[in-house]
């Protein structure tokens, strides 16, 4: 990933497949600060318009997120930019124990 504050440019003709392009975009988003945690991301049809693909990549790309720990979705409610965000080791960030 790169710096925090820059965002790639979205390539869907780069060599992943498209809905990890739409993930790690959407990744890239968070990391940079434009999507703050807890903070709810647009309709999954609204982001497929934005990105130019299928409802249905942009639901594969959110499964992608959800098990990488970056958003969570609450029926009838939406997707949220998970608050608090992983760590950088890939979990999400837990309070430490009391000693």
């Amino acid at each position: 990933m790169n710096d925090h504050g820059e965002i790639p440019e979205f390539d869907p003709q780069g060599p992943q497949l498209i809905y990890v392009a739409v993930a790690d975009h959407v990744a890239a988003r968070i990391s940079a600060g434009e999507l703050a945690p807890g903070v709810r991301l647009p309709a999954e049809r609204d982001l497929a318009e934005e990105y130019g693909v299928a409802y249905l990549t942009v639901r594969r790309a959110a499964r992608v997120l959800r098990e990488r720990g970056l958003i969570v979705t609450v029926h009838g409610k939406g997707t949220f930019v998970a608050d608090p965000l992983p760590d950088s080791g890939g979990t999400p960030a837990t309070p430490a124990p009391d000693a």
